[in-house]
């Protein structure tokens, strides 16, 4: 059971997490350009929210199964991985929704002030590299395991 729980917590960390950061990080930089794509880039983004939270739920169960909940590797993930959602959900997805919102207004009015709409993506480009850098360390501490006894 716990090799079938760790496959499914992997499987949905690479095909849920991936596509987020991917798309996230693209998404300044089509909404800045008012791109259709820029949409897309935030659909994905939310929907593969949702979907995420089969990640920590499988990793918890395999942790319960390999009896590590409470080594200091494993919470530490944790507290990562609910920054990480925070990250996504408080911040994220409500930015490239005022871009989407914000590109949709301005009708691609050619003289109009693009100060706001470039500090907007850079701040979201700043926060998706800081959601990607959590989950980067998420990933080393789960290879790593430093202290853990289950072996690597």
């Amino acid at each position: 059971m716990t090799k079938l729980l760790l496959s499914i917590h992997v499987l949905a960390a690479i095909l849920v997490v991936g596509p987020i950061t991917v798309a996230a990080s693209l998404f300044p930089r089509y909404a800045r350009q008012a791109s259709p794509v820029a949409a897309l880039l935030h659909r994905i983004c939310r929907g593969y929210a949702v979907a995420g939270v089969a990640v920590p739920v499988f990793g918890i169960a395999t942790a319960i199964q390999l009896g590590v909940l409470t080594d200091a590797w494993l919470l530490t993930s944790l507290v990562l991985t609910a920054i990480a959602a925070a990250v996504l959900i408080l911040a994220i997805l409500p930015g490239q929704g005022r871009m989407l919102d914000g590109a949709g207004a301005a009708g691609g009015d050619e003289g109009a002030d693009d100060t706001a709409p470039r500090a907007t993506a850079a701040r979201l480009a700043m926060l998706t590299g800081v959601f990607n850098l959590l989950w980067t360390v998420v990933v080393v501490l789960m290879i790593v395991r430093p202290g853990s006894t289950t072996g690597a």
